[in-house]
């Protein structure tokens, strides 16, 4: 098994230094073990663990989420089920901010509708509409 130092593990798993820090004190990785001179050494699983990471979170995981993932991952106990059911819950928070992100669209599409782009901007519909506490 190679022994990496935190940079060299930050390289293979295509993260900075300081991204390693973080998931060590966050729990996702855990603590490696110090050579006699005090340097940290991570096994080669670790980089498959920040790989791991990365990608989780590029599905819209939380750092939090993917703790539990990891958790799963090692846990005797836990089905293939117990993941489906994590990935189909992500699934409904993704559609529900693409909903809101829709309404979003929608609302500013008709604050720009409104706006003929000339004049005062003391007079903009749009900043008026924004200023409005009862709308929107």
């Amino acid at each position: 098994m190679e022994a990496l130092t935190r940079g060299e593990l930050a390289q293979q798993g295509r993260v900075n230094s300081e991204t390693i820090r973080y998931y060590e004190r966050r729990g996702l990785l855990p603590k490696p073990p110090r050579t006699p001179s005090g340097y940290r050494v991570f096994s080669s699983d670790a980089v498959r663990r920040v790989r791991f990471i990365k990608r989780a979170q590029g599905l819209g995981f939380s750092l939090k989420e993917i703790k539990a993932l990891l958790a799963l991952r090692v846990d005797p106990r836990s089905s293939c089920g117990d993941v489906r059911k994590r990935a189909e819950a992500k699934i409904g928070e993704i559609e529900a901010k693409v909903r809101m992100l829709l309404g979003m669209k929608k609302a500013l599409g008709r604050l720009t509708a409104a706006c003929a782009g000339r004049g005062r901007v003391s007079h903009c519909p749009i900043l008026e509409s924004l200023d409005a506490e009862d709308r929107l």
